[in-house]
């Protein structure tokens, strides 16, 4: 069983539902039943990340992720980056330090690293634009990325098996039309599909993406689930997909998708009738099973 559920799902500047991160898990069994899940990713970690995922932890069936009344960030295997707004990488810095000195074996003194997944040039470009200022400095000795992390650079074509989880569920990584510096496609940021190869069923997460039919077209046909970024206020830059655009795909389409990264006006009377059009608003803290076991 493969689950999905949104720490947040707000946009950058959303105040009342956090920034949308996600956290994957695969159970052996269903949660509530096993203590923990076999495998977890984290999809994004922004500057929202570590509260959400510390609120996280208070629920049931996430107690895997106290320890002691903090967060257990041993708990996270592996974290994917789609792109390097502070939404989206804010909370690497934390997960990183409280990894390499909080969550270090306590025998041998090495720290926990989880695996950092991405392209080469978000992954070279996270350290050197983001994280190397506050990271870079260690005592008696300075630090690089591998020192927090395990590196993962992956091909971002979206054919290629990038990873998997699970030994049953296939990723792989296409590139976003997020911000246009002169063409598409010229800034990196990603989104992702995940195959069952037991079923061959397979859902979307859209990353940040301005709205981009053509695009994203098989990866939406093929996909049972879609979560999509959408845009509800109308704004001057377009940098993502904007609930009226989304509106034109076929109903085919439209009735897959859960939007995401929305702002906090989500619950205006306006948009009450996206329940109606779409798949719905994803909701934070909701445990969204991708596959079961059947």
């Amino acid at each position: 069983m493969l689950t999905l559920t949104f720490l947040g799902v707000g946009s950058a500047f959303a105040k009342r539902n956090h920034q949308s991160n996600v956290l994957l898990e695969v159970w052996s069994q269903p949660p509530g039943e096993a203590l923990a899940p076999q495998e977890t990713l984290l999809i994004d970690f922004g500057t929202t990340g570590p509260r959400a995922l510390y609120m996280l932890k208070s629920l049931s069936t996430y107690a895997y992720l106290d320890v002691e009344g903090q967060t257990n960030y041993r708990a996270i295997d592996r974290v994917f980056v789609t792109h390097l707004h502070a939404d989206h990488i804010g909370g690497l810095e934390e997960l990183a330090l409280l990894c390499h000195y909080k969550y270090a074996d306590v025998d041998t003194g090495k720290p926990y690293r989880p695996e950092l997944i991405s392209s080469a040039e978000i992954l070279k470009n996270l350290w050197t634009h983001s994280l190397e200022g506050g990271m870079g400095a260690q005592v008696g000795r300075t630090a690089k990325l591998e020192d927090y992390f395990q590196p993962a650079s992956v091909p971002v074509d979206g054919q290629t098996v990038a990873f998997t989880m699970g030994r049953r569920y296939e990723f792989r990584i296409f590139p976003t039309d997020h911000i246009q510096i002169q063409t598409r496609y010229d800034w990196p940021s990603c989104g992702l599909t995940v195959t069952d190869v037991h079923t061959g069923r397979s859902i979307m997460y859209s990353g940040d993406t301005r709205f981009d039919p053509d695009g994203l077209k098989s990866f939406m046909q093929e996909a049972h689930i879609i979560f999509h970024d959408c845009q509800l206020a109308k704004t001057p830059v377009k940098v993502h997909a904007r609930i009226d655009e989304l509106r034109s795909l076929n109903e085919s389409i439209r009735k897959k998708i859960f939007l995401y990264h929305y702002e906090d006006v989500w619950d205006l009377p306006t948009f009450q009738c996206i329940d109606e059009e779409f798949a719905g608003l994803a909701m934070p803290h909701h445990r969204y099973v991708l596959f079961d076991d059947g």
